[in-house]
């Protein structure tokens, strides 16, 4: 099995403003950025995780970055898959789209680095749950 490289994300020098040195952000910290901008999202029920993630959930510590895996383009830029289920009677393209816009916005506002892709995958939709008696 290949063993995956650690990799960041260069950020750019602000305009005006004098370079001193290199800025990396890690892919971690992008996905915290893309998680937390998810769940902004009316419509959205969940994002979904994997088995550490629940289990680290049962034990009352919030994992942003549930559900969203991100690489980096061939030119630098930052490509984010996110994984969610949208909550029943929500337009999913609609939904979808708030996702990519707001996803790209929060994070070029946070660190002024391009999002080349974001890319939303529908896991699944939430019903309405019911008290049955």
């Amino acid at each position: 099995m290949a063993e995956k490289l650690p990799q960041s994300f260069k950020q750019p020098t602000p305009v005006g403003k004098e370079e001193l040195g290199q800025i990396e952000v890690a892919p971690e910290v992008i996905e915290v950025i893309a998680g937390i901008a998810v769940t902004e999202v009316e419509g959205v029920a969940a994002t979904r995780g994997n088995f550490a993630s629940g289990v680290v959930e049962r034990f009352g510590k919030k994992v942003h970055s549930k559900g969203v895996k991100t690489n980096i383009s061939e030119d630098g830029k930052i490509i984010v898959d996110v994984y969610c289920t949208v909550k029943y009677g929500a337009t999913i393209p609609k939904v979808a789209k708030e996702i990519q816009t707001n996803i790209r916005q929060t994070i070029f506002n946070m660190t002024a680095i391009e999002t080349a892709e974001v890319n939303v995958h529908i896991t699944g939709i939430q019903f309405d749950q019911e008290d049955v008696k």
